[in-house]
């Protein structure tokens, strides 16, 4: 269980000298420049880095250290849980980047910039974890440094199979956090965490279970097997479909695209008493009679 241990302490340095880059960042830089630069930045550098040494858990766990997949999914259940209430509002995630887009929450700019600090933040922490894997400080190490040049794809099914998996998991990912989005903190982490777990469990065997763009392309887009138009449909495309899916139907509509509900009619929330209509009607008739006769009675008319 050394290996493991060694493990566990990588991920707590992670969170904390990323927990530092942004404490940094929030008093260095205006709000916008956090929010949308060393914000996401730092939320994609600590997810990328925790994600590869948990896959790397996962590999070669269950026969180079003898665990099982069990004790890899209640990390991921924990470290998620740690990520989100250590993110500060970021996403690390470019579906969640572009659903806050297309739900008028946030323009193209920062947008834009967003998109990019995740993709610089995801490059990042693949060449921190490659050079903490260079070190070799378990055998785990060591058995990933040996087959870190046989890496093979991590769609293991046919390509629309695959494409169809990853936008399910985007899909009710998705789902979950449009309902949770104005629940308490403390509700809403749990939630989203045993919601990534349950979807990783489910799918990791299929495609891996990213549902993540840039955490997809950071760590599998290199690798051979599958052509990179392969990899754009199933882990670009795929969450992307089954983000637009999700958030059409919480909502009905997509705002920055169009303002029709097309699922859902637009009736008022609060019903009036039907005895209170029919007294409000009667008035307006009555108005509406005394005006008449105001108006016979004018000299001018």
């Amino acid at each position: 269980m050394a290996g493991l241990n060694v493990s566990i302490a990588f991920f707590f340095l992670v969170v904390g000298v990323c927990q530092v880059l942004r404490q940094l960042s929030k008093r260095l830089l205006s709000p916008g420049a956090y929010g949308c630069l060393a914000r996401e930045l730092a939320g994609s550098l600590q997810l990328c880095t925790s994600c590869l040494e948990l896959r790397m858990l996962l590999e070669i766990g269950l026969w180079g250290g003898g665990f099982g997949p069990d004790v890899v999914l209640t990390l991921l259940f924990l470290l998620f849980v740690v990520h989100g209430a250590s993110f500060d509002g970021a996403s690390a995630n470019p579906t969640i980047s572009l659903q806050e887009f297309l739900l008028l929450e946030s323009n193209l700019a920062a947008t834009a910039a967003k998109l990019l600090a995740q993709g610089v933040g995801m490059g990042m922490g693949w060449a921190v974890t490659k050079l903490y894997w260079s070190w070799e400080l378990t055998h785990f190490h060591l058995i990933q440094n040996l087959i870190a040049s046989e890496c093979s794809s991590s769609i293991h099914t046919s390509l629309h199979h695959a494409a169809f998996v990853e936008g399910t998991c985007s899909f009710f990912f998705h789902l979950v956090l449009l309902k949770l989005c104005q629940s308490h903190l403390m509700y809403r982490v749990p939630a989203l965490a045993a919601t990534v777990t349950f979807l990783t469990y489910t799918a990791v065997p299929f495609t891996g279970a990213f549902f993540n763009p840039a955490l997809a392309a950071a760590t599998t887009f290199h690798c051979s097997g599958s052509s990179f138009w392969d990899y754009v449909q199933v882990y670009w495309l795929g969450p992307l479909a089954g983000m637009l899916a999700a958030l059409l139907l919480y909502q009905g509509n997509i705002p920055r695209l169009f303002q029709k509900n097309l699922l859902y009619s637009q009736k008022s929330k609060y019903k009036i008493p039907k005895a209170r209509m029919v007294a409000q009607v009667e008035g307006d008739k009555l108005q509406q009679k005394r005006k008449g006769e105001k108006s016979n009675s004018n000299p001018c008319a």
